[in-house]
């Protein structure tokens, strides 16, 4: 008998469609792979799950491709290897052609406008306005972006209270919120245009 050939068979009844099979791939290996991918994101759980399902994505395009000279699960760790490379390089790339959001006036007024009072009631109206939005944009992002984005901006907290917070590490935090400014800026434009009424 090949010494993999039950991963192999696995991997034909997969092919072939059968529910139990796929049941069975995933409650095998989906924990397993996340396990391998957060010990290698610095315990970054977003980026993590990302990843497990990129190459679970991968994986399932190219199973009638396993042969079974390793083990199933030392297949998908490889294929997870490529994307954590693949990943790293797009942050490399993405934090090179990315504006950051302290530089981004329009986003940073917008933010900001949350926690901005002032004696000037027809600004109070339109800061306030712009305030709903920003809050309408905050609750479309996953929980964990919103609220890194107020604490950062809002509470004025640092990355390492905010890495505290979430109960990761302070290159975690940062990450983390650099998609968050990401997202955010993409939802905000993407709702009510690049400026949105925001005051110069």
């Amino acid at each position: 008998m090949h010494l993999h050939e039950e991963d192999r068979r696995l991997a034909a009844r997969v092919l072939a469609g059968e529910s139990r099979a796929f049941e069975e791939f995933f409650t095998s290996y989906c924990a397993r792979l996340y396990r391998f991918a957060v010990a290698r994101v610095g315990a970054d759980e977003d980026a993590a799950g990302d990843i497990v399902q990129e190459t679970l994505c991968r994986a399932m395009r190219s199973l009638d491709g396993y042969r079974g000279e390793a083990s199933l699960f030392t297949w998908l760790c490889q294929i997870c290897r490529s994307q954590l490379a693949d990943r790293y390089e797009r942050v490399q790339r993405d934090a090179r052609r990315v504006v950051a959001i302290e530089d981004d006036a329009s986003v940073r007024a917008a933010l900001e406008s949350l926690e901005a009072t002032g004696d000037d009631p027809e600004l109070a109206l339109r800061r306030s306005d712009l305030a709903r939005l920003v809050q309408a944009v905050l609750d479309r992002l996953p929980a964990r972006y919103g609220d890194a984005l107020e604490w950062k901006y809002v509470e004025g907290l640092s990355v390492e209270a905010i890495a505290a917070r979430l109960s990761v590490g302070t290159l975690a935090a940062q990450s983390l919120l650099q998609r968050a400014r990401n997202a955010f800026r993409d939802g905000f434009r993407e709702m009510y245009g690049a400026d949105a009424g925001i005051a110069p």
